[in-house]
């Protein structure tokens, strides 16, 4: 079973990632990225489908022309987990 971080190992992961946003009530990070265009947006989406699907762990998203908005959460361990800051990670990769 996948392990919830604790206290000390979210707030290190909240560290490591400035740009995304801590979601108490989901126990969640989350981040808006925006593009030039939706071809540009969808590629991205495309890009981070890739490697999610690889990990075998999915963000919940959502588009709008040329946002992408991105909520990472760990449904198996209820919270934030290390599959959450790889994925994470891989996606500043992207950017």
């Amino acid at each position: 079973m996948v392990q919830k971080l604790d206290d000390a190992q979210r707030t290190a992961l909240l560290a490591r990632f400035p740009e995304w946003t801590y979601e108490p009530s989901r126990d969640a990070i989350t981040r808006r990225f925006q593009f030039a265009d939706f071809a540009q947006a969808f590629g991205f989406m495309a890009s981070v489908a890739i490697i999610a699907e690889k990990m075998d762990h999915h963000p919940e998203w959502s588009n709008v022309y040329n946002r992408v908005d991105i909520l990472l959460t760990t449904h198996d361990a209820d919270g934030l987990s290390e599959r959450d800051a790889t994925l994470a990670e891989a996606i500043e990769a992207l950017v």
